[in-house]
């Protein structure tokens, strides 16, 4: 029941949250992504960024229409299969109280001490772990308290980074780091991990301009898919966020 690989693609799709309701939350989607593609989504709040990935690992089923993963109907994977191929790593993760190594494994139980070292190399978060009183046999309180935001995001996407999967969704995900740190994370997932899936779910351009492929999203419909110069010479909503965002002064905000 293995995935063969992590193309994706939407046929039709339609998404309510209430069954034969016509108030539907995503429609009219058609995507087809080849394996080891970045996407790209922007939105604003409401827009349904956040259902339209959660509908690859399954967390919902479409209304209408297909969701395929390796060219397969999703519904017909065995779903901790399934969900073991798609890593998701939320704004707002969970650390359970236990020390770093021990928060990592959770991705990969049989983990190396190296390849730990490694994925936390490529999310940026072995720099700050070196600093700490006990490294990697450091305690993490519950709730993650004695780590901030962006180390914690860090740590989340190290964590999905040792899963080794065919997918990887960042819904958000680099929010709580500075773009210089996201770019960095961005090049090592570019060069580590060609073969993996990846959208990324952000706020700021900066995190999704060098993506294959960006989705302007607004009202649960694709307003527009190109790359960042297409959607700038074409798509007023992708263009007038990027201007918002790149008034003097203004890039880091937000």
């Amino acid at each position: 029941d293995t995935i063969p690989d992590g193309s994706i693609d939407f046929d039709d799709v339609y998404f309510s949250y209430k069954k034969g309701s016509e108030n539907y939350i995503l429609s009219d989607v058609n995507l087809h992504i080849k394996p080891g593609e970045t996407i790209g989504i922007l939105g604003g709040t409401g827009s349904a960024k956040s259902t339209l990935v959660q509908l690859i690992p399954r967390l919902y089923d479409t209304t209408h229409g297909t969701v395929k993963v390796g060219g397969v109907d999703v519904r017909d994977y065995d779903i901790e299969a399934l969900r073991d191929q798609v890593a998701m790593v939320l704004q707002k993760n969970v650390l359970f109280s236990g020390t770093i190594k021990e928060n990592l494994r959770w991705g990969d139980a049989n983990a190396s001490d190296e390849e730990l070292q490694r994925a936390c190399e490529l999310a940026c978060a072995d720099e700050f772990i070196q600093q700490m009183p006990d490294k990697y046999d450091t305690y993490i309180e519950q709730g993650g308290t004695n780590v901030s935001g962006g180390q914690k995001q860090r740590l989340c996407i190290a964590r999905a980074l040792l899963k080794k999967p065919k997918i990887l969704i960042l819904d958000d995900s680099t929010s709580a780091v500075d773009t210089k740190t996201d770019a960095k994370i961005r090049a090592a997932l570019r060069s580590e991990i060609p073969e993996t899936t990846k959208f990324i779910i952000a706020q700021r351009i900066s995190s999704i301009q060098d993506a294959d492929l960006i989705l302007v999203l607004e009202g649960g419909q694709i307003d527009a898919m190109g790359t960042h110069e297409q959607l700038l010479a074409s798509n007023r909503i992708y263009r007038e966020v990027y201007e918002s965002q790149n008034k003097a002064g203004g890039a880091d905000n937000g």
